[in-house]
């Protein structure tokens, strides 16, 4: 695309600074420097904010992976409801007895759905049967983030609770749970790229940050403060391009999908 900024970002699982050894350092500048020693603190704490929050990032992601390779089966046992259906709606070739026979296969394929719905965890927290409410995740030192949401897969949710093909039946309950089933799968998968952004963002800044550190150890103030106002120039130019190429890739799949 014209007039595009492009800038890709690693995600790390999580920063490596020795706090330890930096510690020690600055024990040693709050006598030489108070002053630096304070604007090292604040930089220590934001640092370990920023790493903790890819850990939770990362944990977001492990749940979001759980709940979509559930609903990933779900989703065949219902393509598979739905073969069974079409074929039962041949009443030219298939009898009532040949129907029930398919019925007792979808019933396994209903108790199968069960299962999953109700056995899905993460952390033994279940979700896909509910009972989840959604999971907030703090990704930055300030404690924002981004919220997590799955869906309730369970029969009744789907409208299937009922289903059977050994009398009258409607095809159209299995396209519509089929549907809700697809579309929490694409929300799980908008989530998880809402959630890598923020991640590189946030590992973006954890790398900008550690490698201020250093610089305190061998500047006083006056001079870090100025360093400080040109990183910050830098840091903002960043954000800003990284958020015009978030908005590109969703114009992009926009245009694919034809949304």
């Amino acid at each position: 695309m014209e007039g595009g900024i492009y800038m890709s970002i690693a995600i790390s699982s999580s920063n490596s600074y020795d706090y330890n050894n930096y510690n020690a350092s600055l024990r040693k500048k709050v006598t030489d420097d108070p002053a630096g020693a304070a604007i090292a603190e604040k930089h220590l704490s934001q640092i370990k904010g920023y790493d903790q929050g890819s850990r939770n990032g990362e944990d977001g992601q492990s749940l979001i992976n759980v709940a979509d390779g559930a609903l990933s089966q779900i989703s065949d046992s219902l393509q598979r409801m739905r073969e069974l259906s079409l074929q039962a709606s041949n009443s030219a070739i298939y009898s009532d007895s040949d129907r029930r026979s398919m019925q007792k296969e979808i019933d396994q394929l209903k108790q199968h759905i069960t299962d999953v719905a109700k056995n899905t965890q993460f952390n033994t927290k279940n979700l896909l049967d509910g009972s989840m409410a959604d999971m907030n995740l703090a990704l930055n030192p300030q404690g924002g983030g981004l919220s997590i949401h799955t869906t309730d897969a369970t029969l009744e949710s789907l409208g299937i609770a009922d289903y059977s093909v050994t009398g009258k039946f409607d095809i159209s309950k299995l396209d519509d749970a089929i549907k809700k089933v697809n579309d929490a799968r694409s929300s799980l998968g908008a989530q998880s790229s809402a959630l890598s952004y923020s991640i590189g963002v946030g590992n973006l800044s954890s790398e900008n940050l550690t490698s201020s550190y250093s610089k305190l150890e061998d500047m006083d103030v006056q001079q870090y403060v100025s360093e400080k106002k040109k990183e910050q120039v830098m840091q903002q130019y960043n954000y800003f391009a990284l958020t015009q190429q978030r908005v590109q890739q969703e114009d992009m799949v926009t245009k694919l999908l034809g949304v």
